[in-house]
């Protein structure tokens, strides 16, 4: 399946509205717990072979971070999503005013190579709770790390929902060139300009977290 058909096939699967259901969201979050936790041995595994981290560091940098994302999201989600009352001005009375959180759709989520697990799945999870179909491409660098996440993830979730696309630059300049819903970016100032020109192009919100080497 090329971008265009996965981008297509995640935006079906926005539109039939299940990711608006609060519930779903909850159960998604809860599984990818379960499956980060299930795998954690071999996700140290392959983090060690890619840094030489050690369990207990994979676990404090990387691991858990996400598990208190997930928590965090799966305590709040409800009432992060009820609508908020706000005044009404005086030329729409006697009406009421809401603001109503509402997702924005498929989401590409770009990770970092320094932090691989916590800086590609920590926006993943920002995203699902947000209610937003997610594509993940982490960065080829960390080989070992990107593999056990497409792994764990194709395995465990329909790829109209939530997927992983793996490779370098050339699949990374082809998904950029999609139209998204929203694109979020970790990594280098030089190639963070990459992104949000190509996004602009499409008129895609992005969001950039710079730093680099």
């Amino acid at each position: 399946m090329n971008a265009t058909q996965l981008i297509g096939a995640q935006k079906a699967f926005f539109n039939s509205n299940k990711t608006k259901d609060v519930s779903f969201r909850i159960q998604q979050l809860k599984k990818l717990e379960q499956v980060l936790r299930d795998n954690e041995p071999e996700m140290s595994k392959a983090i060690n072979e890619d840094f030489k981290k050690s369990a207990f560091q994979n676990y404090v940098s990387e691991l858990s971070l996400l598990y208190h994302d997930i928590h965090d999201a799966c305590k709040n989600l409800k009432h992060w999503s009820k609508p908020q009352k706000v005044k009404t001005n005086s030329v729409n009375f006697p009406a009421k005013s809401y603001i109503q959180a509402e997702p924005l759709g498929c989401v590409l989520v770009i990770g970092a190579w320094n932090y691989p697990y916590q800086l590609s799945l920590a926006p993943a999870i920002a995203a699902i709770a947000a209610g937003n179909t997610v594509i993940l491409k982490p960065s080829e660098l960390p080989a070992n790390t990107s593999r056990i996440m497409a792994k764990l993830i194709h395995e465990n979730f329909d790829p109209s929902f939530f997927t992983v696309v793996e490779g370098g630059v050339e699949e990374t300049t082809e998904l950029i060139q999609q139209k998204f819903d929203k694109i979020f970016f970790t990594g280098s100032t030089q190639v963070g300009k990459i992104v949000y020109q190509a996004a602009a192009k499409n008129l895609v919100p992005v969001t950039l977290e710079l730093g680099g080497k």
